[in-house]
């Protein structure tokens, strides 16, 4: 199984790709594990939040498999605790062969395509963070969960 990060455009904030960095090296102890950046449209200033989301969503669909479990970070998605969302990743991983690819999509959102398309969706929040923030705050989740899942001390409950 490989875990793939799929994310449209690249962060303006270091830190970000700083801290992604961080847990993703971490990460790859756990797990096979890889990310994507898809490129950020150019010249999209005459186009509508509708039409930016179709083209994002074209590119995002070419970096899909059809035998591939697709996740959308979304906050409409399902939230879990810390620890329930290790024991999801868990089971997930144990019952299914399918490589899974979780999904960021641009300052829109999805659409129509990608959400039809999608396996679930999981949220971090009630709140709405940039789509480049939330890079960092899902790379520390999927880190945490793995030390739950292996009963390492790096998650205090």
């Amino acid at each position: 199984m490989r875990i793939t990060f799929l994310m449209v455009g690249k962060t303006d904030f270091p830190f970000v790709s700083d801290g992604v960095s961080i847990y993703e090296k971490r990460l790859r102890h756990y797990v096979n594990y890889d990310h994507i950046e898809i490129p950020e449209l150019k010249g999209v200033s005459s186009l509508s939040p509708a039409q930016i989301k179709e083209k994002e969503g074209v590119l995002i669909l070419k970096y899909i498999k059809e035998s591939d479990k697709m996740i959308l970070l979304d906050e409409k998605g399902n939230k879990y605790t810390s620890a329930g969302w290790a024991k999801h990743l868990e089971k997930e991983m144990a019952t299914s062969s399918r490589n899974m690819v979780f999904v960021v999509g641009g300052a829109y959102g999805f659409s129509p395509a990608v959400y039809q398309r999608s396996d679930s969706m999981i949220s971090f929040s009630d709140m709405t963070f940039s789509h480049q923030i939330i890079r960092l705050f899902f790379a520390e989740q999927l880190y945490r969960a793995f030390t739950i899942i292996k009963g390492e001390p790096y998650h205090n409950e």
